[in-house]
């Protein structure tokens, strides 16, 4: 299996990095500029740590990149976190990074692609950007965990979100204990 993770200038980098930690199989990683400067505010991992945790990395200014491509086959993409402005690009069909680009590829090529936007309140802009990506089979897993495992700590919720982003790959995972 092989994925996609993209980081946005959205709060919630530790949801991009749990991805990293957590999936099973190639990760390729971009990560915006804007994503970038958030890290060291939110966590204590480096820009450095996290491009470790991929097997490859692309700056998001590459735009002759593998996944830019149609031809270049992976099986889903993941854009964690994901910024309610790059939502409208996407739910606008604008592709002038290289994070942008290869949303549109997905959206044409029919892949699998998950969206975590961390943003509230949203407006109707917002919302009708996101009606308009799930229309077309996006699925939007905003960050809003479930208390029925009874999370403990902030690990705990980061886990549940992660796992519900795991679960729409079908990937098996312990992050959180599922309803019975």
């Amino acid at each position: 299996m092989r994925y996609v993770v993209a980081m946005t200038g959205a709060s919630g980098s530790i949801y991009g990095i749990r991805l990293l930690q957590e999936l099973k199989g190639e990760k390729i990683l971009v990560m915006s500029s804007t994503a970038k400067g958030i890290l060291p505010e939110e966590t204590d991992y480096t820009v450095e740590q996290v491009y470790s945790m991929a097997d490859q990395v692309f700056e998001d200014d590459q735009m002759f990149a593998s996944i830019a491509s149609g031809s270049y086959r992976y099986d889903a993409m993941f854009v964690a976190p994901c910024s309610e402005s790059s939502v409208a690009k996407f739910a606008c069909g604008i592709a002038d990074t290289l994070i942008s680009r290869a949303v549109s590829v997905c959206i044409k090529e029919g892949r699998q692609l998950i969206l975590l936007p961390r943003e509230t309140p949203k407006s109707a802009i917002m919302l009708e950007n996101e009606l308009k990506l799930a229309r077309l089979g996006i699925r939007i897993v905003d960050a809003n965990p479930g208390f029925y495992p009874k999370p403990k700590t902030v690990d705990d919720l980061v886990d549940i979100v992660v796992g519900r982003c795991l679960d729409q790959i079908g990937q098996e995972h312990d992050l959180y204990k599922k309803w019975e």
